[in-house]
């Protein structure tokens, strides 16, 4: 006779993604981890659980990972903080982050890192690591700090960065990827270009449209093919963000072998001149919103497999900030809550499969990342799930944000698919747009662990 399983949460009647099929079944949860996908409720097994949450007729995702976020915690605390970026996360139904280095201080060494860390586990309501800045400094570092917890990889900006974390040159890309094994994250725009660009073209000018002008998909494609052959060099993974030219997927198309690709929600759903005649600066971010045949090329990449992840490049900066005269105005957008219905909308609207989203933020970022049981739903993995509504019709709207800015690109945007449900290792964080404890912990890493 089959043991009685005294379940802490079953999911009930949900249309679940799983790895083979997207299927009709019930999952089990127990001790925060996945212990049973199948028909409970209809086999000879006794079945009980603390707690049943009736899914009929909505999708039950594995948990989503926005795997860049800026949190600007430490030292940038009124344009948000770790708690409330969280929030806001969870509140979009995401389930875990990875947070990026630009902060002050820097996040550069293992005490930065350690830092982070205590700040988080007070106040986080998702998972979460953080990236390990490099720098042509600390380059040489790096192997040995590298593996340390809470890292998530490494992190270089090429251009669009301050101080020393701006790795301009070849030699200062080669001081990182020379040290270590973990994969570098790369910010691929050309440092040297962009200043020529802003002094030929920029000038003395005002118009924000000009932002995707001087910031040109030259400067983007000698940055992406740059990094890519020192990677070569060096046998070492790099993980190329938020790539925004046509050019660029051409180039990353053939060179598979080392660089993986990142795509944003925003670079898909937003396009020039129309961004900067109806937000202005709001919609100024970096690398720049382009034109409609550079987003056609994403869309292209995204559906032939070449995008390996979606994240929200959530960088959040005050109104007030954001409101000033351009270029003093900051780059950069608010995203990590409206990441899940703005893509959900373009799965209803067929520009993708809800199968090929859940590989883009899920799947994805396990394999990139080299997650430890996260990322899928399988039996053994963490019960983290993104639970939506593919048919719920709603607005966004600034006042539904949870980020400190309390703005979003998106404002009056109407979508169709909403999430509904936000659970976290077997712990309901967010039902039905009410938020109900945090309960996050740093994701594990089978580099760090092994």
């Amino acid at each position: 006779m089959t043991e009685k399983v005294q379940y802490d949460l079953i999911l009930k009647n949900g249309t679940v993604v799983l790895p083979s099929a997207t299927t009709q079944v019930d999952i089990g949860i127990k001790d925060e981890k996945i212990h049973t996908i199948g028909n409970l409720f209809e086999c000879d097994t006794d079945c009980c659980a603390d707690n049943i949450i009736e899914c009929k007729g909505l999708h039950v995702l594995p948990g989503v990972i926005d795997s860049q976020v800026h949190f600007r915690e430490p030292g940038l605390e009124n344009k948000e903080n770790l708690e409330s970026g969280m929030l806001a996360a969870a509140a979009g139904g995401v389930t875990a982050v990875f947070e990026m280095p630009n902060t002050d201080p820097l996040t550069i060494t293992p005490e930065t890192i350690k830092d982070k860390l205590k700040r988080a586990s007070r106040v986080a309501w998702t998972d979460y690591a953080f990236y390990l800045g490099g720098t042509g400094r600390t380059g040489p570092n790096l192997g040995k700090w590298e593996n340390a917890p809470g890292i998530c990889g490494i992190k270089i900006f090429m251009g669009a960065s301050t101080g020393e974390l701006m790795t301009a040159s070849d030699e200062e890309v080669e001081s990182v990827l020379s040290n270590g094994r973990r994969v570098v994250a790369v910010h691929a725009e050309d440092q040297y270009i962009m200043q020529k660009n802003m002094k030929d073209i920029l000038k003395d000018q005002t118009d924000v449209s000009l932002h995707s002008v001087w910031r040109s998909p030259e400067s983007c494609l000698s940055a992406t093919k740059r990094v890519v052959n020192i990677a070569k060099k060096y046998k070492r993974r790099v993980h190329i963000l938020h790539i925004t030219t046509s050019e660029e997927m051409d180039f990353l198309r053939e060179n598979k072998d080392v660089a993986s690709v990142e795509l944003l929600a925003n670079h898909l759903t937003l396009h020039s001149p129309d961004c900067y005649e109806k937000l202005g600066t709001l919609a100024q971010q970096n690398p720049p919103i382009r034109e409609k045949h550079h987003q056609d090329a994403l869309w292209k990449a995204l559906c032939d497999g070449t995008v390996d992840i979606l994240a929200s490049d959530h960088a959040p900066h005050t109104i007030e900030e954001k409101s000033q005269v351009y270029p003093k105005s900051p780059s950069g957008t608010p995203g990590v809550q409206t990441l899940v219905p703005i893509m959900l909308n373009h799965v209803n609207n067929g520009k993708l499969t809800l199968e090929r989203l859940v590989e883009l933020w899920s799947y994805g970022p396990e394999r990139i990342h080299k997650l430890v049981n996260k990322g899928r739903i399988a039996e053994g993995y963490d019960a983290d799930f993104t639970i939506v509504d593919m048919q719920k019709k709603n607005t966004i709207t600034n006042a539904q944000q949870k980020s400190k800015t309390g703005w979003t690109p998106y404002d009056g945007m109407d979508v169709t698919g909403w999430p509904i449900a936000t659970i976290i290792r077997g712990n309901v964080v967010m039902k039905d747009d009410e938020m109900l404890k945090p309960i996050g912990e740093p994701v594990l890493f089978q580099e760090t662990v092994l």
